[in-house]
């Protein structure tokens, strides 16, 4: 864990609340350095699941902006998954030692929390709601629920139309340029 992160911290706010953008970047200016250039983002899931397309979404929103300087990790272009996150794990550690991992990633939850967004200080435990062993991820996590978590949760990552994931991804790749241009 960094010394920049004080305590741990855990926020949720839905996707569609008023002023979302502006409260998260708030939230990401705060506890994301991006006065340095050492962070990396790893947007963790899959294109072939539209429930697991959280990740690879937020990716390519943040990939295609030339004013967003870092590197992006997962995108729908190339997905970081189960398959690969381990290798991507190993180069980063061996060419940025000190990155500081922002991990994004769907989840499942409660049907009342559909929609939520949840940032918390430590690492995503991805492939978790379906059963895979996979190393936990990031320094800070941005997670969204993307639909209803305790039963059949393949099928149901299947099932979850694609509008919910995008527009999801959206709010937290335009969260994070405007934190990352309200430092600048």
């Amino acid at each position: 864990m960094h010394a920049m992160i004080a305590s741990p911290y855990d926020y949720r706010i839905h996707y569609k609340e008023t002023g979302v953008v502006w409260k998260l970047s708030s939230l990401f200016l705060q506890h994301i350095p991006f006065d340095t250039k050492q962070i990396v983002f790893f947007c963790i899931g899959t294109d072939r699941s539209t429930g697991d397309s959280l990740g690879p979404l937020t990716g390519s929103h943040l990939s295609e902006s030339r004013l967003f300087p870092f590197p992006v990790i997962g995108s729908l272009e190339n997905p970081l998954h189960a398959l690969n996150l381990q290798q991507h794990l190993d180069t980063c550690r061996e060419t940025n030692p000190n990155a500081f991992i922002v991990a994004i990633d769907a989840c499942l939850g409660k049907g009342s929390s559909i929609g939520e967004l949840l940032f918390h200080s430590g690492p995503i435990q991805p492939g978790k709601a379906v059963g895979k062993d996979l190393p936990p991820v990031g320094d800070v996590s941005i997670k969204g629920i993307v639909n209803i978590g305790g039963f059949m949760e393949h099928a149901v990552l299947q099932s979850t139309r694609l509008h919910l994931p995008y527009e999801m991804s959206r709010v937290i790749a335009r969260a994070l340029q405007l934190a990352y241009n309200r430092q600048c």
